[in-house]
């Protein structure tokens, strides 16, 4: 554990909240600007997250700013450094990259701020940083050996093959992947996502995860991807990857997963694609023995976009009855049947989970669009689910579900 912060940089951090507030997002985007002047740190990220919404900036304004406001307790914090130090893990940062870092937004904070960046404010943010960034240093480097250590697990990337690829609806296909070098692979924690260093022809190299959507295995893992409107990536992975293809994979990362041995009903609530790592938990849930009963409720558009139904169905079928399904059509077709092919028209409600799931004796688990999320976090506690029984996955930064 690094040495605690000195009361007078506690003091002046906090101080600097009012100007956090009025100009945070300035400083982060003039940080990355300055950060990616080297195309070598620039590649370390995701850059569909630096795009027009600029939702990365966003969400480290929003990290930065609770950091100042919680500096004299970081464990308010826990949750969060947890998440960074995951997602640094499966993009393979390294302590050697936090120096270009803290160079960056220091840099920022100065050109935003000007003459009011005083040398104590810099040099009290300068010792914020390195306590923080010890802090993450240390988990990272528990996580790397706890990867390295495992059976089947490695640091870095590691070469796998496509070994299947099925198309599981209009906008949705599964990819098999298995390790080039014919040994076993890492068993992951269900709800766990992989990295993926991507070599497209004519892109800078890409950067994205993609939930893990089988149960844990010894040989293999598999992904279900949704091909998104003008995404670079995933048009590449429908259209262009066969199998055969070889991909650069980081070690299973994440944070959102199953417990091990769930103390509680579990709901896993989803829409469209968000679906996929909660086909990873089910899994794992029907292969323990029955405990507690689970209720699977997914919303999608229509047949066209449901994906792997007939799956969830088939473990929901040998589950005797501890697995409950409901699958919502916001707009079926004339071939979608209810009743075979979807539960019920429309959209999933609060009204109907509170009539319908265990409500306060349950955990919920939530993946799906950040307004699916926005919307359901807030109804949930507004219905009367603790706060500490709703987790949930997101696509990108977490800015306004952090914020709130």
């Amino acid at each position: 554990m690094p040495r605690p912060l000195s009361p007078h940089t506690i003091s002046v951090v906090k101080a600097t909240v009012p100007a956090l507030e009025a100009h945070g997002l300035d400083v982060t985007r003039r940080m990355y600007e300055r950060l990616f002047q080297d195309p070598s740190i620039k590649d370390l990220f995701n850059q569909s997250h630096h795009g027009e919404t600029g939702s990365q900036p966003k969400a480290l304004a929003g990290a930065i700013l609770a950091y100042a406001r919680n500096i004299e307790n970081p464990g308010v914090l826990a949750a969060a450094i947890e998440r960074i130090a995951q997602k640094h893990v499966g993009l393979n940062i390294l302590p050697e990259h936090y120096p270009a870092v803290a160079e960056a937004l220091l840099g920022a904070i100065q050109d935003v701020l000007g003459a009011a960046a005083t040398p104590e404010i810099l040099a009290a943010w300068g010792e914020a940083y390195w306590f923080l960034a010890d802090v993450l240093m240390g988990r990272e480097k528990e996580i790397y050996h706890e990867q390295a250590a495992t059976v089947g697990g490695w640091n870095g990337w590691r070469d796998f093959v496509v070994a299947g690829k099925v198309r599981e609806s209009d906008i949705i296909t599964s990819f098999i992947l298995a390790p080039a070098d014919g040994g076993p692979v890492l068993r992951h924690k269900p709800g766990q996502y992989l990295t993926f260093w991507l070599s497209i022809p004519g892109h800078a190299p890409l950067k994205r995860n993609y939930s893990i959507s089988s149960g844990p295995s010894d040989a293999s893992y598999r992904i279900s991807v949704k091909r998104e409107p003008g995404g670079i990536a995933s048009t590449w992975l429908h259209d262009a990857v066969q199998t055969g293809a070889r991909l650069r994979v980081g070690a299973p990362a994440g944070d959102f997963v199953l417990p091990s041995q769930p103390a509680r009903p579990l709901v896993l609530l989803s829409g469209g694609v968000g679906q996929t790592p909660f086909l990873s938990m089910l899994q794992a849930v029907a292969d323990q023995p029955a405990r507690h009963e689970v209720h699977f409720v997914h919303g999608t558009q229509s047949g066209a976009t449901h994906a792997l139904g007939a799956e969830v169905r088939a473990l929901a079928a040998a589950s005797q009855g501890r697995i409950r399904v409901s699958s919502f059509y916001e707009c079926p077709r004339p071939r979608d049947q209810q009743g075979a092919d979807f539960d019920l028209p429309g959209r999933i409600t609060p009204d109907w989970l509170a009539r319908n799931t265990p409500l306060a004796k349950a955990d919920y688990f939530l993946c799906g669009p950040r307004p699916f999320l926005r919307g359901f976090v807030d109804a949930l506690m507004q219905l009367g689910v603790p706060a500490a029984q709703i987790h949930y996955e997101f696509f990108g930064p977490a800015d306004e579900l952090l914020a709130a």
